[in-house]
């Protein structure tokens, strides 16, 4: 292991599309960058205008989904991970527009050469909503539990994917952690930021000391965060209430100050026209999930919509490589390039989403375009690919080999209104190629069961992973990792020592000119050589709320951020 202190390079910070240079020291001022913002239908930032801030006041807000434990270090759906987000906070901040990693609770870092040591100094003016501090000892407990998990309580390693080599934090004063890994991990900067599923929000040592089951009493899951909880009723509603002595928001925000609501309440709605009538009635004053064929409709009644595309991957279709028949790299090709993205673009997405044209979602730093080649929509091609793989047309028009048939079963997910229009749109397509594309779509608890049986039961499992950092394909595709196609040994025509030692040079370097070439190089591999992907659409979230809504914010994985929220009618 390097020395810390005799490996570091100092250099002055220089502001790139990749926002780290190479074995340079980090981030230096708690000034910060400027932080985007858009007025009524923008693609990224906060709702804002309507005059000066006013303080007080509730908001009602509308979710597709419900949050099944208060604990946000657990929560994998977007219910959770926003919630969460508003009673925890982050070592760091990136910015939504740029992906530059700047302070929040640390106010300044540093790295060894290796990548595998980091040095954050924070803020000594922070504290626990239950008055205790937050310090080096608290990071320390929470990266511990958080990466190994406690089995007698209950807790699962709910980030040992995304902190991947963790040895663990030391604390040589009360203000400086250095957390270790066993090897490089380029991506932990970003992922000291993260807010996505599974997040690494700070909770304070006495919920720490909790069972899984004891953090189902709300009041007692502790965070550093600009609220907290009052009330948790599942499967209905979460209401979180101002946190007072707020003092440390993101600088990047330039918020001042506690928030200015009183009171957040995160409403259960499943049913997009009850969500719609609700806030066109009143009775809420925004909804997330707004459905696609209520945007234009909401906007003309006088409602802002707001969205951004979702940074991470797109919505793909992972194909498992071990099953029959998608362990066929020619059906993997033919479904590729066998349905219409265009018609998706016109029948299904509203300008608020995109068609997918690589597996990275284009904000994220080394997106690649394949529109024109492995994702070009070339039925005649598909044809000709199964044709020659021995796939012959069968009498029903379903194509068959050895006698059997080429059904193709997919597991989705129906969280996203986008998702079973547009898996629907692709099956009619496929269908006209000789592919039988059986879709099973359902809500996240379901679609976490079958997850389960995936490897032996299911040809696609269709979703997306929410991360602003090309490190997303080495978390999701290395066998070593998430191993979403079920790579082994035996996978028939790849080489996965191959795809291993590729995605995994992502997390070996901050240099931005050898990430640009590790993730084209990951894309070309998982697209083009292997076809392990089929990426779909880009997925958004969207916002329809009334016009004395202000300052909801998207940050870089899209979750919302409510500190700098208010309503101009004050109630």
């Amino acid at each position: 292991m390097s020395d810390l202190r005799s490996s570091i390079e100092r250099a002055a910070p220089r502001r790139k599309t990749w926002p780290w240079a190479a074995g340079a020291v980090a981030v230096l001022l708690l000034a910060g960058g400027g932080f985007a913002v858009t007025r009524g239908g923008g693609s990224v930032g906060a709702a804002t205008g309507g005059g000066a801030p006013v303080r007080g006041g509730t908001l009602q807000f509308a979710l597709i989904d419900y949050q099944r434990s208060p604990d946000p270090q657990w929560g994998t759906n977007y219910a959770e991970s926003l919630i969460g987000n508003n009673i925890t906070d982050k070592l760091t901040w990136q910015d939504p527009k740029t992906g530059e990693i700047t302070p929040w609770l640390a106010r300044s870092w540093e790295y060894n050469k290796d990548l595998t040591d980091f040095t954050f100094h924070l803020r000594k003016d922070v504290t626990f909503s239950d008055g205790s501090p937050f310090d080096a000892e608290a990071v320390k407990a929470n990266f511990d539990q958080y990466v190994h998990g406690d089995q007698k309580l209950g807790i699962n390693p709910n980030g040992a994917a995304l902190l991947s080599g963790y040895i663990e934090t030391r604390t040589p004063d009360p203000y400086t952690a250095v957390v270790r890994f066993k090897k490089p991990l380029a991506s932990f900067l970003q992922a000291s930021s993260f807010t996505a599923n599974a997040q690494p929000g700070f909770l304070s040592l006495s919920t720490l000391r909790l069972s899984a089951k004891e953090r189902n009493a709300p009041k007692k899951v502790i965070g550093t965060g600009p609220f907290v909880y009052d009330s948790w009723e599942p499967q209905v509603k979460t209401v979180l209430v101002r946190r007072k002595g707020y003092t440390w928001s993101p600088p990047a925000l330039k918020h001042e100050g506690e928030a200015y609501l009183d009171k957040v309440v995160f409403n259960t709605i499943p049913e997009a026209s009850v969500r719609t009538g609700s806030l066109a009635s009143g009775a809420i004053d925004a909804t997330l999930d707004v459905g696609t064929t209520d945007e234009k409709s909401l906007a003309d009644q006088g409602f802002t919509i707001i969205h951004r595309a979702v940074s991470g991957t797109a919505i793909l279709f992972n194909f498992n490589s071990q099953l029959f028949p998608t362990n066929d790299i020619a059906v993997r090709k033919a479904i590729q390039l066998g349905w219409d993205r265009e018609a998706i673009r016109k029948t299904v997405l509203t300008d608020s989403y995109s068609t997918a044209t690589s597996i990275l979602e284009p904000s994220v730093s080394g997106y690649a375009d394949y529109s024109g080649s492995v994702l070009k929509y070339d039925p005649e091609k598909a044809k000709e690919l199964l044709q020659e793989a021995g796939w012959s047309e069968g009498p029903d028009g379903i194509r068959v080999k050895d006698g059997k048939k080429l059904v193709v079963k997919l597991l989705g997910i129906s969280n996203l209104v986008v998702n079973k229009p547009a898996y629907e749109s692709i099956q009619q397509d496929l269908k006209k190629i000789g592919i039988d594309l059986q879709l099973t779509v359902v809500p996240i608890p379901d679609y976490t069961a079958n997850l389960a049986k995936a490897k032996t039961d299911w040809n696609v499992t269709a979703s997306n992973r929410s991360r602003n950092d090309p490190a997303v394909l080495n978390l999701q595709y290395s066998p070593l990792l998430g191993n979403v196609t079920y790579l082994a040994k035996e996978s028939t025509g790849v080489d996965v020592d191959e795809v291993t030692r590729t995605v995994g040079k992502l997390d070996q370097t901050l240099d931005p000119a050898a990430r640009e070439q590790y993730a084209k190089a990951a894309q070309d591999l998982l697209l083009d050589k292997y076809a392990l992907v089929n990426p779909v659409y880009n997925p958004a979230q969207v916002i329809a709320h009334a016009s004395y809504v202000h300052g909801i914010v998207f940050d870089a994985q899209s979750r919302n951020h409510f500190v700098d929220a208010w309503k101009s009618n004050g109630k």
